[in-house]
């Protein structure tokens, strides 16, 4: 059976016909072509998936399409502003935080997600906030100073 959802995605106000039984990941893949939302593991556990419902970081492969409706939906797409890199994108780059690249979207989502509630986080709190996204290229060091860059220019740009 097919709905009509209406929700905003990066930024824009949608309306869009949905299955029932379509996963988040698959509608934003499929019928939205925002393909930066890598399909994993499928059982919500390598995070790879990972996007931001109302700010919150869920794992869109265990998420049915039609549950945005009359939410936000923030996908990495959409974290670039004014073709401008986020703090979080541009640290991931220049700290080499990434290899293959396919576990990133899901890691910068996690992170952005921890900054904008806690915009000062600890190593462990940055560890902690990003336990629920794998990646087997890099290790987790460069991910965490990436992160913790990110923070401090992010909060520098408040201050100014």
């Amino acid at each position: 059976m097919k709905r009509i959802i209406r929700f905003k995605l990066n930024g824009e106000d949608m309306e869009e016909y949905v299955q029932d039984n379509l996963t988040m990941v698959d509608f934003l893949r499929k019928q939205m072509h925002l393909t930066g939302t890598k399909r994993g593991c499928e059982e919500g556990e390598c995070g790879a998936c990972t996007i931001l419902l109302d700010g919150d970081a869920v794992d869109s492969c265990m998420m049915l399409a039609a549950e945005a409706d009359g939410h936000e939906v923030v996908t990495i797409e959409g974290v670039m502003r004014n073709g401008v890199l986020h703090p979080l994108q541009k640290e991931f780059i220049d700290r080499w935080a990434l290899q293959c690249g396919f576990c990133t979207p899901g890691m910068i989502m996690s992170a952005l997600s921890l900054l904008n509630e806690n915009p000062h986080p600890t190593e462990q709190e940055i560890r902690d906030g990003i336990a629920g996204n794998l990646c087997r290229c890099t290790g987790y060091a460069k991910i965490v100073e990436a992160i913790d860059a990110a923070a401090k220019v992010m909060a520098k740009e408040v201050a100014e």
